[in-house]
């Protein structure tokens, strides 16, 4: 179980400080995937849109924009993501 006060009550178990940031890291990293690659999705199917029906200026500057924003908001996403794994395969690596 967890840590016992002098009377018996249960403490909470306290994480380690690296674990938690880390942790964080890797739910922001998750979170900019998704967005990231929902915008290249949504530019996706805006870019079919135009090719398929009209191609007008709102397609193509919607197609535009998503696919910028969205590699803006994936690069730094897909590097933390890496640098948690990696993170973690050393602490694996090295028993910690």
């Amino acid at each position: 179980m967890g840590a016992k006060d002098e009377w018996g009550t249960p403490q909470p178990e306290r994480k380690d400080p690296v674990i938690v940031r880390r942790e964080r890291f890797s739910r922001w990293a998750k979170i900019g995937n998704r967005v990231g690659y929902g915008l290249f999705l949504i530019s996706l199917l805006s870019f079919i849109y135009g090719s398929v029906f009209t191609f007008t200026d709102a397609v193509s500057i919607i197609a535009t924009i998503c696919l910028i924003t969205g590699s803006f908001v994936l690069m730094p996403a897909i590097i933390l993501g890496y640098a948690v794994k990696a993170a973690e395969r050393d602490d694996r690596e090295h028993g910690r």
